[in-house]
């Protein structure tokens, strides 16, 4: 048993450059895939006028096809029944099942604050969070991937990371009620690392990357209800109305691919190589979005292009630098 109370996970694969080679690609697109949620699921919330509603209507609608999809399927089943008894017999904790917390936590904060900061500049803030916290759960071994050591390729590459982050939102640094606003992907992007460990922990306890994604979608369904009733107590019922197109629904069946992918690839590559690559994915495919179909609030000018390219060197200098095992 870990010193955390919980048993020791199996011997993590060897990571070949063929398999980091893989799960950066995977993990790039996945990652790409989270930034057009984010402006789904940041349209919705400015269509509902409220981005707890949305949030929940993201959730549910990924928690209903996850309801339907994974006792359909033989793996699934088979998914639940392991994970029935890893908590039986205490290998797998409850605690690690409410990476969906975190989750939900991310997909709120996309319908509150996008409609006013843009997709690139909510996306490097989240990343702000997301490559620090990624060393230390790493370090700490809560991953599946076990204890994984600080090596000084790991380091330049998440210092990197935040470097490119400064530099994409320069032209905000003057703007502090922005600036304020961000705080909230910022905390958020600390939640996805451990998120990401967890849903690995997860992954690895039940066999089925689909289960794991179940798991997250309901525990992060349930928070999010939670929290919904308290604002309809408190504000009321939100403003806005359900919008017909049907693009706006689909942050949910995004949502089911980026998680699942994400708990199959953190036992190959850890918890920080994971998050760089998914980095990266987010922010070529924030300022993509910011350029081709822009908002009000969306104006990434030369420096988040920069910024966008010294994260991708960063992901390089993380990923292809000597890998050691504690």
């Amino acid at each position: 048993m870990s010193s955390a109370g919980t048993a020791a996970p199996p011997a993590p694969p060897t990571l070949s450059t063929g398999r980091r080679v893989a799960g950066v690609g995977l993990a790039t697109a996945s990652g790409v895939m989270v930034a057009v949620q984010s402006r789904i699921n940041g349209e919705l919330g400015v269509r509902l006028a409220d981005g707890i509603a949305a949030a929940v209507v993201s959730f549910g609608v990924g928690l209903l096809i996850l309801l339907v999809l994974v006792p359909a399927t033989p793996g699934g089943r088979r998914g639940l029944a392991a994970l029935r008894g890893a908590l039986r017999a205490g290998t797998l904790r409850p605690w690690q099942c409410l990476g969906g917390v975190c989750g939900a936590f991310l997909v709120a904060t996309q319908g509150l604050t996008i409609g006013a900061l843009g997709v690139a500049v909510f996306t490097v803030a989240v990343v702000a969070g997301q490559s620090g916290s990624s060393l230390l759960v790493d370090r700490a071994g809560i991953g599946p991937a076990g204890r994984q050591p600080v090596t000084p390729n790991r380091l330049i590459g998440a210092v990197l990371t935040v470097l490119a982050v400064l530099l994409a939102v320069g032209d905000r640094l003057g703007d502090p009620e922005a600036l304020a606003l961000a705080l909230l992907p910022l905390a958020a992007g600390v939640g996805i690392a451990w998120q990401q460990a967890v849903n690995g922990r997860v992954r690895a306890a039940s066999g089925s990357a689909m289960t794991a994604t179940l798991v997250n979608f309901t525990v992060g369904t349930a928070a999010l209800l939670v929290t919904f009733a308290v604002d309809l107590a408190v504000r009321g019922r939100p403003g806005g109305a359900f919008p017909d197109e049907p693009w706006l629904y689909l942050g949910g069946p995004l949502g089911i691919v980026f998680i699942a992918l994400a708990a199959a690839l953190v036992r190959f590559t850890g918890v920080l190589l994971l998050g760089l690559a998914t980095i990266a994915g987010q922010i070529v495919g924030a300022v993509l979005l910011d350029l081709l179909l822009p908002t009000a609030a969306s104006h990434p000018g030369l420096d988040t292009l920069l910024g966008a390219a010294l994260t991708m060197v960063a992901v390089l200098v993380a990923a292809f630098g000597p890998t050691r095992r504690p």
